[in-house]
């Protein structure tokens, strides 16, 4: 679930005595297992766009841009979860995708387009930095606009149509300790911290080495997720009366995609 949520910040003003006194007094509505439904999470309709053409390949909706040769080979960049990212053109309509931080490989895609160039499948292996685990997805997009001329297939302006993800990515657990809260995985991603909008640190993943929280009333969370001290992701994530279900609004602070996803205390 963690894999696919991305978190918030605040900062919490309220005197030591006053602040998550309600939650001091019964568990945590948080507390337990949590199973993301894919099917009724709604993806931001903001496109993503990125190009493979005569020899270079160009993400112009990452943040940073990437612009770099497309040889198969590491190529350095800045400002991402890796370090290094090496893209290859297996044919007209496909090309394959790595990354690496610090030698250790984060993801590693296919990326195909379909004969008539409307829907590009791309699958996914994701890599945790201390665990042997990987989690696994496929995403299908939808060609916004006309393919660009003279690019590989897998080129041009692409909608999220639909997401499948490996069940390890899909599980989230958490447990609250006075004005902690814990957080796990199956894949090792986790933190423990205090609901005092400071900076704790968030292990077992790439994208993100510090977790600040803030508890916004007794069934809503804001966390935020950052990386080297920037903001990576702000999410709002609410409980329901019943106890039953989460709702997570996500937000992407680089590059400004919202989406909303739906879990399941299991």
């Amino acid at each position: 679930m963690k894999t696919i949520w991305r978190s918030v910040r605040f900062a919490v003003l309220l005197a030591p005595a006053l602040a998550g006194s309600t939650w001091l007094l019964a568990q945590s509505p948080f507390d337990g297992t949590w199973h993301t439904n894919m099917d009724k999470a709604k993806i931001s309709p903001k496109p993503v766009e990125v190009s493979l053409k005569g020899g270079m390949y160009d993400c112009s909706s990452c943040s940073p841009q990437i612009h770099v040769k497309a040889d198969g080979t590491g190529q350095a960049v800045t400002g991402q979860s890796y370090d290094t990212i090496s893209v290859r053109e297996i044919d007209a309509k496909s090309i394959e995708v790595k990354t690496k931080k610090n030698g250790k490989p984060v993801f590693e895609q296919t990326r195909t387009a379909s004969d008539d160039g409307n829907t590009l499948t791309l699958k996914n292996t994701n890599y945790r930095p201390d665990s042997d685990q990987t989690v696994t997805a496929e995403v299908t997009y939808t060609r916004i606009g006309k393919a660009p001329a003279g690019a590989n297939g897998t080129s041009g302006s692409w909608r999220v149509n639909k997401i499948k993800e490996s069940e390890n990515g899909l599980t989230t657990t958490y447990k609250s300790n006075g004005d902690e809260l814990t957080m796990s995985t199956p894949t090792g991603e986790g933190y423990t911290a205090k609901l005092d909008g400071k900076d704790y640190p968030y292990t077992g993943a790439f994208f993100a080495n510090a977790v600040s929280l803030k508890r916004v009333n007794d069934h809503t969370i804001e966390e935020t997720d950052k990386r080297d001290g920037k903001v990576m992701d702000v999410s709002k994530m609410t409980v329901s009366s019943d106890g039953k279900t989460m709702t997570v609004v996500v937000t992407n602070t680089p590059t400004g995609r919202t989406s909303t996803y739906v879990a399941t205390k299991q």
